[in-house]
């Protein structure tokens, strides 16, 4: 992990310094065209022949049976089940708050307005299955798209044979019961274009390795596909730091993410020298237990550490960067947390870790990377849903509006938008 101090570096230096690699390159790209194609073309058929030669699949079945999701259920540890359902009713809490309000308004007499908001029916989920199961991305999915009233809900993860437990015991909570056992670009192809034994769907959630981020670009602007939740790059996570704070915390924190893989990306912002010492030290030592080390330790070469002149120059930095996940370790972390601008997912103060996000506080830790939390948030009961207008207007009503829309129309040379009023107020 490399230590640089920004007031050293030149503005070509720190844009360098703060630019994420390309999402995908173009071998993937031509890959994965090839992929969709297919699948376009063929379905379902080349959807599993797919599976059979990228992720070794196997089973008879590729739908996950009834009897599979019960079996989940009874096979699965006493304890892994307590915390997925603790996990489960605290993410359900948290976003249950999310549902939108539809409101109605009498803009002008005889003229009401109103804005409903009104599940999307078709929705895939997808769960990555590369080095790990990942159930709390299942809940994160799961839970959102379960308030909302998504009618038909499913959900693709790759495997050879049958779906981890745990990822099924978290779709059942959620009342997902279509689930399907394809992975990569192949499902999301499959999500998006359907066939006819497969009903396609309206929407796309869920992150995925570079193939499957590809896949879901790609898969968004072609005429036969359909919408994503957004575009997202390996996981990062950024803490800043000051000599209050506890140098095994933040070395825990920032290894935390950096054994996601090793794309992911771990920074350490602190105006404190000494800080940054004794973090790369526990570091050391926190390295030597995990069993993923050599993930952390690839992340790690990527990774740096930014000396600041202080901790506004550092949340400055931070609110540029706009990072995933932000954590703020500071003494008066509150009064810092205030003056974030962008950032994915805030966490404030020595005793929240970002796990705590990633599994169960209650936020989503499906979240907005590669600088888009400059514009966007992260996954909510909102994104399962979509805001449809209506309107109602009286002959009366109409008659109040008629010269606004009729000096507009014309103004705009649209005359036969203007002729739509005139002809009913004859």
């Amino acid at each position: 992990m490399k230590t640089y101090y920004l007031k050293n570096l030149s503005e070509t230096q720190i844009k360098k310094l703060s630019q994420r690699k390309n999402l995908s390159s173009e071998s993937v790209r031509k890959s994965v065209e090839k992929i969709l194609a297919d699948v376009k073309s063929n379905g379902l058929k080349s959807a599993l022949d797919y599976a059979k030669k990228l992720d070794g699949f196997t089973s008879k079945e590729i739908f996950v049976t009834e009897e599979e999701f019960s079996e989940a259920e009874n096979i699965l540890e006493p304890r892994i089940k307590k915390a997925i359902l603790s996990a489960y009713r605290n993410i359900y809490k948290f976003h249950y708050k999310q549902i939108p309000k539809s409101y109605s308004v009498e803009t002008v007499k005889g003229v009401k307005c109103e804005r409903k908001f009104i599940p999307i029916e078709n929705v895939g989920l997808y769960i990555p299955g590369g080095t790990a199961p990942l159930p709390s991305t299942m809940l994160m999915l799961g839970v959102p798209a379960q308030i909302a009233g998504c009618k038909r809900v499913v959900a693709a993860s790759p495997a050879k044979d049958k779906i981890h437990p745990a990822i099924l015991y978290a779709a059942k909570l959620c009342g997902i019961r279509e689930f399907i056992k394809i992975g990569g670009a192949q499902a999301i192809a499959l999500l998006a274009f359907g066939d006819k034994n497969f009903r396609k769907v309206d929407k796309i959630f869920g992150p995925g390795n570079q193939f499957v981020t590809a896949a879901k670009s790609l898969i968004s602007i072609d005429p036969d596909g359909c919408s994503i939740d957004m575009i997202a790059g390996p996981s990062e996570v950024l803490v800043i730091a000051d000599k209050f704070a506890n140098p095994s915390f933040v070395a825990a924190d920032l290894l935390s993410q950096a054994e996601h893989g090793k794309d992911s990306l771990s920074i350490l912002l602190t105006d404190n020298e000494n800080i940054s010492k004794a973090v790369k030290v526990e570091i050391k030592k926190q390295l030597k237990d995990l069993p993923r080390k050599n993930f952390a330790e690839a992340s790690l070469r990527n990774s740096f550490c930014l000396i600041t002149s202080s901790i506004d120059e550092a949340i400055s930095f931070s609110n540029s960067f706009s990072p995933e996940h932000l954590i703020i370790n500071i003494k008066n972390s509150e009064l810092l947390a205030a003056k974030v601008k962008d950032a994915g997912s805030v966490f404030i103060g020595s005793f929240t870790p970002e796990s705590a996000g990633d599994y169960a506080s209650g936020t989503n830790h499906s979240l907005p990377t590669y600088g888009f939390a400059r514009s966007t948030g992260g996954v909510s009961v909102e994104m399962f849903m979509k805001a449809v207008t209506f309107q109602s207007i009286s002959k009366q009503g109409l008659e109040k509006l008629s010269e606004t829309i009729i000096t507009l129309a014309e103004t705009e040379s649209l005359d036969a938008h203007a002729n739509a009023v005139r002809v009913r107020l004859r």
